[in-house]
């Protein structure tokens, strides 16, 4: 029996190092798995505006991630306003009740602020560990760039129950403060992500005034959103002056028009932060009643939904975006209920995965929802096909109809109670295996 010559065993060790690394490659890829949402908006992440006043920064600090950047720092210039809302959970994190705590504080204003967000860890259901790493940070952010700690605001996604390593963070400042650029706005974007596959911004340029005035927003999120505020982390900038009470009321007006019509699978997150700061650099001063507030009103709001549907297109596992609307509801508030019952509902979810046009799915959400309902006068519709109406399949459905406008890969459902002038939108996605495997290998 002859033995391997040397450049066979060579060529066998290759073949072993190569098929070895193919296996991690394919281990680290998720089989089966897409590298990015099929429903990602196209051509990438968009070039937004820059913002007079804002620079941002990211680095790799290793907090759960390797070989990523894993934290972003945002510098805002003095005068800047501070608005937010965060999430109404029980159990949210340490980062999130110091920024509440902040958004409190006035007499602040004329000096300059901070946002640093970590990615990998949530720092959430940390005890006093957590109060702790949110202070070390926020005094170090607050020593690096001449800022009050009291005007940097914290914010950390990730797993939960995790002392945050906030030693990392603070080893990267430095380097982050000389790496502050106007426009780097995908490296903080790139940077807060978890199971996120796409990074997400969007932005606009208004003309108020004479003067051009800069929205720009940037978000993650994937899974774990059902907002009862905003979603995941939520970033927003404008260069637009206008006062901070002004900036908070209108922010927690379009959020309930906006992050508060999303959800992927029902749950809350510990960690939800949605902040928007104003640099007050351009423009008029915007009062509510004017053209101009009018006309920005406008643009967040846009700023606001397109970051909002970014969230839902890109949720865990989803290959389907679906918009409900609500109307002939005895009000607003009760036909957003119901909307959220047809969105949160997982059979209505698993019908829409496998195209199936199951429209009893959606009377069941419709009925469980807990709110005025009479069935004699609900009416459903697939995009612009009528399903079922006064408490019966439609005379002209045919199944096969239905059955195609199930493969768009965007779908509307119409659902109308009959009852009154209430009406809203709800955003949501499809439930697939995906979603499973995804957060099955979440931690490991």
């Amino acid at each position: 029996m002859s033995h391997p010559s040397s450049e066979e065993q060579r060529l066998r060790a290759e073949v072993t190092r190569l098929r070895a690394q193919v296996a991690a490659l394919e281990a680290a890829a998720k089989p089966g798995l897409p590298a990015v949402s099929p429903l990602a908006p196209k051509g990438g992440f968009p070039d937004l505006p820059p913002v007079a006043g804002v620079r941002l920064a990211a680095a790799a600090a290793g907090v759960r991630y390797k070989g990523r950047d894993d934290v972003m720092l945002a510098y805002l210039a003095p005068g800047t306003a501070m608005a937010g809302v965060t999430t109404r959970s029980a159990t949210r994190s340490a980062c999130v009740l110091d920024c509440e705590d902040k958004l409190h504080l006035t007499g602040h204003d004329a000096e300059g602020a901070a946002i640093v967000v970590n990615a990998g860890n949530a720092n959430a259901f940390t005890g006093d560990n957590g109060r702790k790493s949110v202070a070390a940070i926020t005094e170090a952010v607050g020593a690096t760039l001449g800022v009050p700690a009291e005007r940097v605001f914290s914010s950390s996604t990730g797993v939960i129950g995790e002392p945050l390593p906030h030693d990392r963070i603070t080893a990267a400042l430095t380097q982050m403060k000389d790496g502050l650029q106007p426009r780097n706005f995908r490296a903080a974007a790139e940077a807060i992500r978890t199971t996120d596959t796409f990074a997400k911004g969007a932005g606009v340029t208004l003309d108020l005034g004479g003067e051009q005035v800069s929205i720009a927003g940037i978000a993650k999120g994937s899974g774990m959103i059902a907002p009862d505020m905003a979603t995941m982390l939520v970033y927003i900038f404008t260069d637009a002056r206008i006062a901070q009470a002004d900036l908070q009321i209108l922010l927690r007006d379009l959020t309930d028009r906006s992050f508060n019509c999303i959800t992927v699978d029902s749950d809350t997150s510990t960690s939800d932060t949605l902040l928007l700061a104003a640099t007050g650099q351009r423009g008029p001063v915007l009062t509510p009643g004017t053209e101009a507030h009018d006309s920005f009103r406008e643009g967040l709001l846009k700023v606001m939904t397109d970051l909002a549907q970014q969230v839902v297109r890109d949720g865990e596992g989803a290959t389907k975006f679906i918009e409900i609307r609500v109307t002939g509801a005895a009000s607003d508030s009760e036909a957003a209920i119901v909307g959220r019952s047809i969105a949160n509902s997982p059979l209505v979810k698993t019908a829409v995965a496998g195209e199936d046009p199951n429209w009893g799915r959606v009377v069941m959400a419709v009925g469980k929802a807990g709110v005025t309902a009479d069935r004699d006068r609900l009416s459903i519709r697939f995009g612009d096909v009528l399903v079922a109406e006064k408490g019966w399949v439609a005379s002209s459905y045919r199944e096969a109809d239905g059955a195609a406008y199930m493969k768009n890969p965007e779908l509307v459902i119409g659902v109308d109670l009959g009852l009154g002038d209430g009406q809203a939108t709800v955003w949501t996605c499809d439930l697939t295996h995906a979603y499973i495997q995804i957060n099955a290998d979440y931690r490991s």
